[in-house]
C-alpha cells in the first residue's frame, strides 16, 4: 500500500526559517488566507502553517491544518523546487469547502511556479 504522507522535509521547522519568510518574502491576500512566499534556491520546497490560539479551539485549528496540508500534499509537484511557503489561515477558513481551499492553495503554487520561471529560477 503507498502512503501519501507529508514528509517532514517539507515542512518549515525553525522559528527562523518562519521569520525569514516574512521579512524577505511576497505577501498574498487571499479572502480566506494570508499567503507569504520565498524562493529559497534550495533543491527542496517547504509549507508552514501558523494558526494562532486565537483562532479558536484546538479541534478548529487542527482541522483547518489537515485541510491546507492535504490541499499542499495533492498539488505540490505544481509548486516546483527552491520555495519556503507559509499560510495565515483567517476564521472564515473553517467554514469553506474543501474543494475551495483546494483550488485557492493550487492557484497559490502555480502563481508561484509561473513566477520563478520568469525570473529563471529553478522550478
Amino acid at each position: 500500500m503507498k502512503r501519501y504522507g507529508f514528509p517532514k522535509s517539507a515542512h518549515l521547522l525553525r522559528s527562523v526559517d518562519y521569520r525569514k519568510v516574512y521579512a524577505e518574502g511576497r505577501r498574498r491576500n487571499l479572502d480566506w488566507v494570508v499567503a507569504f512566499s520565498l524562493s529559497t534556491g534550495k533543491p527542496v520546497s517547504r509549507l508552514g502553517l501558523t494558526v494562532p490560539a486565537s483562532f479558536g479551539p484546538a479541534v478548529e485549528r487542527n482541522r483547518v491544518k489537515r485541510r491546507l496540508r492535504e490541499a499542499a500534499r495533492k498539488h505540490w509537484p505544481e509548486l516546483g523546487t527552491g520555495w519556503d511557503i507559509v499560510l495565515q489561515p483567517r476564521r472564515s477558513a473553517l467554514l469553506l469547502e474543501f474543494a475551495r481551499i483546494e483550488g485557492a492553495v493550487q492557484k497559490l503554487f502555480q502563481s508561484c511556479a509561473r513566477w520563478g520561471q520568469d525570473r529563471g529560477l529553478e522550478s
